[in-house]
């Protein structure tokens, strides 16, 4: 089942086309990668079909629904979630209460609620300790937090934005068997912006490649890192 689908997304900042008639959907249970070099408009992609930002032209579907002009909190409330490339964990609160805020302002849960919702969620990450300050926790714990935080909200469609970045190789690891086992259990879609090409390869169902906001490339990894312009544009000119 197609859960998320755009057609000609586009977006204008003072002149300049950010992202330009990108037409691309996200299944149940795909896991999909969002590759490109920098500044080539991945992050702000994620924005608007998140609601963060509106776009120039285009439209935005979500199982079928047009959600384009609709609000970031509503899209959330609907099924829509998202980490993001720079982390702030709420320094005041513990682990599970960074976590119950999803559940409290997203999903609009009571506090006992959230609780209980938190604690399944961490639970299924393998998070532990939950009443821990967040000063305590370990950097793949603390990208684990913002992954159930998202989930907190109980998504159909989720995007991680670069959430591998700065983890070891273990680390990694880890985090690629949680994501596949989120997105295989809840049926989820899930969007991984990536600049590891090597966790790329290893999560992702498919690929999308963009370059200066426009859709260049799409398909499986070991089709896409073959074509050309891919190579020249994102690969350094060697695959």
């Amino acid at each position: 089942m197609t859960k998320l689908r755009t057609t000609d997304l586009t977006v204008h900042f003072m002149g300049l086309v950010a992202v330009n008639k990108v037409s691309f959907s996200m299944d149940e249970g795909e896991i999909l990668g969002i590759i490109g070099p920098n500044g080539a408009g991945k992050t702000t992609f994620i924005n608007l079909v998140s609601g963060i930002i509106m776009p120039s032209e285009g439209k935005v579907e979500y199982k079928g629904r047009d959600i384009t002009y609709m609000a970031a909190h509503e899209r959330a409330r609907l099924g829509i979630a998202r980490t993001y490339q720079l982390i702030h964990p709420l320094e005041n609160l513990s682990l599970i209460e960074n976590v119950m805020v999803g559940s409290i302002f997203a999903r609009g849960n009571s506090l006992r609620a959230a609780r209980r919702k938190a604690s399944e969620v961490c639970a299924e990450l393998g998070l532990q300790d939950l009443d821990r300050d967040t000063s305590r926790l370990t950097i793949l714990e603390i990208k684990k937090m913002e992954i159930a935080k998202a989930l907190a909200n109980e998504p159909e469609v989720l995007f991680l934005d670069e959430v591998m970045a700065g983890l070891n190789v273990d680390e990694t690891k880890d985090l690629i068997a949680t994501v596949q086992l989120v997105a295989r259990e809840r049926a989820l879609a899930v969007g991984v912006v990536e600049h590891v090409m090597g966790v790329i390869r290893e999560l992702t169902h498919r690929v999308i490649v963009l370059e200066a906001g426009e859709l260049i490339a799409q398909g499986p990894y070991e089709e896409v890192s073959r074509n050309p312009r891919v190579v020249q544009a994102y690969l350094g000119g060697a695959a």
